[in-house]
């Protein structure tokens, strides 16, 4: 059995500021932010959301540019700042404590990723993480859970889903995973999405421990 873990909302307490980011850019570039983008940005890879604002805002600048531009509002606080959501630093102990095998499945910028992991001391509770830009796959799609259970020679009910995005939970369960939705603000108004496509929702992952 595999415990595959998200990190931005799930183990790490960031979302809120990603969805400043959004403010502070549709600020800088008179943007009017519509829930439409907002959707699809919230369930993006890095690249794919700089892709689609450049397409979605008709954009002068680069990818790389707008892709500079979100890094450095957010690089000091994944390095200093952010802190791990209530519960998780308490269940990933005891999941190790079990033997439990753990892995990451993420959607967030790589170095930003390591960063947070090395300040919080938790990146030896993974065997590997698994990145979506690298994938070359959105996790809102099932056939990204299911590269993941191919690679690991595994069957997909082997694998449990840690996630609190209500679309990577919807793909994964798709895909044939056992899910565990964890609540986050970001997705308040989706927690019937949530109750439909898991297993077990849970306000935070130490209300797994039984």
């Amino acid at each position: 059995m595999f415990k595959v873990f998200d990190l931005d909302g799930t183990l790490l307490d960031s979302n809120g500021i990603w969805r400043e980011v959004d403010l502070k850019f549709a600020d800088q570039m008179h943007l009017d932010l519509t829930q439409e983008y907002l959707d699809f940005v919230s369930h993006a890879t890095f690249p794919a959301s700089a892709a689609y604002t450049k397409e979605y805002y008709h954009l002068s600048m680069s990818e790389k540019d707008i892709m500079d531009t979100w890094y450095a509002m957010v690089d000091d606080a994944y390095s200093h700042e952010l802190p791990l959501k209530e519960g998780a630093l308490t269940y990933l102990r005891h999941c190790a404590e079990n033997g439990d095998r753990m892995l990451m499945y993420t959607s967030s910028v790589p170095s930003l990723c390591l960063s947070a992991l090395e300040r919080h001391g938790i990146a030896h509770y993974f065997e590997h993480i698994y990145f979506a830009q690298e994938l070359g796959l959105e996790k809102k799609h099932p056939a990204s859970f299911c590269s993941i259970s191919e690679q690991l020679n595994v069957a997909p009910c082997t694998c449990t889903l840690y996630d609190d995005s209500p679309v990577a939970c919807r793909a994964a369960h798709k895909a044939g995973w056992t899910v565990v939705g964890v609540y986050d603000e970001l997705f308040s108004t989706e927690q019937d999405t949530l109750l439909h496509c898991c297993n077990r929702v849970v306000s935070r992952l130490d209300d797994c421990i039984e």
